[in-house]
This record gives C-alpha cells, structure tokens and sequence, in this order.
C-alpha cells in the first residue's frame, strides 16, 4: 500500500493541489477494514473481484472499495432522491489520483493501465454507478487533451483538470445525431484566429455545472474528416445549457442539452489538427466502453451481494431463501455472469494496453457482454428481494435504475453487434 500510496502523492503534487486529509493514515488502514467489513464475503470465492491481479492492482482496488464504502455508498441513495450532485465527494477522488487515472505521469497523471482503471472504476461503483460514471467522463476527457492537445493545454488545462479543480464534460452526441455521430452539424466557422459555433449538443453529463466542455464540431466537409476537437470554457458568451433532464437513473449528475449561438472560442482551444476529432472521438470511445462497462460491473457485485444477504436471512415456508434450489442455480447464473462479464472487460482492458488491432473490436464485445448481463443480474437482484425490492428504501432497486443506460452510452449495443460483425466478417 506504500507504494501506491506514493504514487498517488507524487501525482497530485505535481498538479500544485493540497493533498486533503483523506490520504495516508486512513488509505493505510483501508484494507483492514475492508478485510472485516466486506472482503469477508468476497475473498476465497470465484466472485472475489482481486483474483488474476497483481499485488499493485490490489492495492489501488482496496483504496477504491475502501473510499466507496466511506464517501459514497452512505450518501448513493440521498443524492439519487434529492439529485444532488456530489461535487465535492468527486474532487476528494483527486486527492487519490482518481482525476488522471490514465494519464502519463510526465503530465501528473497516476499513470496506470487501462486494467488498472478498470479496477478502480469497478470499485467505485460499487458505492455509487453514477458518481462513478461521471468521474470516468471527466478522466477521458483529460485524457484526450493530455494525449492530443498541445504542449500549452498540456501545461494549463490537463494539471487544473487532475487536480479537479476544474470538472470537464464531453460533447459529441446531438439532438439529430446519436449512433451516427459523423452525422454531427454544429459547426465552427473560421474567422480569423476564432471558430464560431453555432449548434447544439445534447444528454451531455454535468453540463451547466462542470467548467470545461471538449466538443466535438464540423469544421469542414461532410462525413468524419470535416469534425474537428475544441474547447470550451463554461463562460464563454454564447454558450448556455437547457434544463437537466428528468432521468430514470443516473439522478444524481445533470444532464442538459447544450447550446451554442455565435460562440466565439480562439482557434488555438482546437485539440490536434483540424479535421482530426472523429479519430479523437473513436479513441476516446474504445477506453470509454471499457470503463462504463467497469461500472456496470461494480453495479452487479454489489447487487449480487445485497442479493445473497437477503437470501439469508429471509425466510419463506419456513427456512430461507437460500435453501431453496431454484434461488441457488438462479445466484450460480449471476455470478457467472458477473464473472464472465468481467474476464471480458479485462481482456478488452489488456487489449487497449498493447495496442492490439483487435482492441476496438474486443472493447464492443466487452461492453455488449457486460453491460447487457449486469443488468440482467441488477434486475435478477431485485427479483429476489421481491416487493421490497421496488422500494426506494432499498438500494437494489438503484442499482438497476443506474445501469441501465449503460446500455444505451458509448455506443449502443446495436452498434457494439455492428462493430463486432465488421471485424469478425
């Protein structure tokens, strides 16, 4: 834990921020308590998420069970019924280097594998899909910049965001454009040394409360060689948000179409050569799949979990519901589902980190295998809690609520089959 400990120090350090309190004394005693208080249930079972990592990976996956369980599970319910958005909960993440995860430590970044991120981002989630979800957003989208952006924005833009001292959304999906975002129309007209936007964006996650919106617009000829990266400062004249969108899940961010009239930005807030934002946006989508399929994961176990607590202690025809034969092979379906789903997800992981040709491919099945049948163990959870499960007083039911849509973002599952029968065909 030392190690990583230090690693995450060296990260934040050089993003200039002060370290919180939330760091040394209570990350070193993190994995104690989560020994007594939930790896009593996980470990020496083939549901126990550390298996097949390495010692590091380990450590990173205890600070992160070890703060959802402190700094995210009480509060997942409140901030759903109430659809606050925890923002000060998401930028003590940083303080353990969770703002740059992917990032290569020369720019602060923690540096870690994809697989590592997709560790902690499993972790997270099973405190709270949502938070989760928005903190995966916020790491792309200082991914990209750190990957493509110049040596300035490099400088400037990327430290503010691994320090979360500024909170960053992603802008590609429009009111007319959704699986097919080449089709996208807001557009950025050169002149002089400004772009001009005029269009909208649209289901954009913290918009209206996070500071920095990476958008991806039409600089020139149809088709995905005329779509070009650029940034945006909140207050830009010109930009505005419409109301936050009333959700099934995912309560707890914002989410509001965004608007852009006449909004001039410099064109040096370009991210990489004009005409190059699709091949940014593909990018940034491949890593995007595994980690939102990360936090379908932590959904699921924790569902199983809640699931197999209920089962024994509720009891029907006198003894309980894990005596029952039809409720025991019923648990060995989800769990296989929950393993199978993420052997898939690491694989994909590992994949991204080689630079296999078969990455964007292995990321699609991935994504389709994991988020249809973590829902599909989410729903089965619920089932079992019966009546009480469709109560708000019981978390299942959130859980189910939150992944659902992971179904539908980073590429819909349709298009995941699409992407999966091009390569395979």
């Amino acid at each position: 834990m030392l190690r990583v400990t230090h690693r995450f120090y060296k990260a934040v350090q050089s993003t200039g921020k002060k370290i919180a309190p939330l760091r040394s004394e209570q990350i070193l005693n993190s994995s104690h308590k989560l020994t007594t208080a939930q790896q009593r249930c996980l470990s020496n079972t083939c549901l126990d998420p550390s298996i097949g990592l390495s010692d590091e990976e380990k450590e990173f996956q205890n600070v992160a069970l070890y703060f959802a369980a402190k700094e995210m599970e009480p509060h997942m319910q409140e901030w759903d019924k109430k659809e606050f958005f925890p923002i000060d909960v998401i930028k003590k993440t940083a303080t353990l280097g969770f703002g740059g995860l992917y990032i290569k430590e020369e720019f602060g970044g923690t540096g870690l594998s994809r697989l590592a991120t997709s560790v902690v981002f499993e972790a997270l989630s099973t405190g709270c899909v949502t938070t989760t979800a928005f903190i995966t957003i916020h790491n792309m989208v200082a991914w990209m910049i750190s990957t493509y952006g110049t040596d300035e924005q490099k400088q400037t833009v990327v430290p503010q965001l691994i320090a979360m001292d500024k909170l960053a959304s992603y802008c590609l999906t429009e009111p007319g454009s959704g699986s097919d975002a080449a089709a996208l129309i807001t557009s950025a007209k050169k002149v002089g040394d400004q772009y001009i936007l005029n269009g909208s964006k649209a289901f954009i996650s913290g918009a209206g409360t996070t500071d920095v919106y990476l958008v991806m617009v039409r600089t020139g000829e149809p088709g995905p060689k005329g779509i070009s990266a650029v940034l945006i400062d909140k207050d830009t004249p010109g930009l505005s948000f419409g109301k936050s969108e009333s959700k099934l899940g995912w309560k707890n961010q914002p989410t509001c179409v965004v608007n852009f009239e006449d909004c001039a930005i410099p064109v040096s807030n370009r991210i990489g050569p004009e005409g190059f934002g699709f091949n940014i946006a593909m990018a940034g989508l491949n890593g995007g799949r595994i980690n939102i399929s990360s936090t379908s994961l932590g959904g699921a176990q924790k569902s199983f979990e809640l699931a197999r607590d209920h089962l024994g202690v509720r009891k029907a025809f006198g003894k309980t519901l894990n005596q029952n034969q039809y409720l025991q092979f019923k648990m060995a379906e989800m769990a296989t589902q929950v393993v199978s789903s993420r052997l898939m997800v690491r694989e994909a992981a590992r994949a991204l980190d080689n630079q296999l040709p078969s990455a964007p491919a292995l990321c699609a099945m991935a994504k389709l295998h994991a988020t249809d049948n973590c829902f599909d163990v989410c729903n089965s959870a619920l089932q079992m809690f019966g009546g009480y499960g469709y109560l708000n007083d019981y978390p299942v039911q959130q859980f189910v609520r939150d992944v659902r849509v992971n179904q539908i973002l980073e590429g819909t599952n349709e298009i995941m089959r699409l992407l999966i029968a091009r390569n395979t065909l």
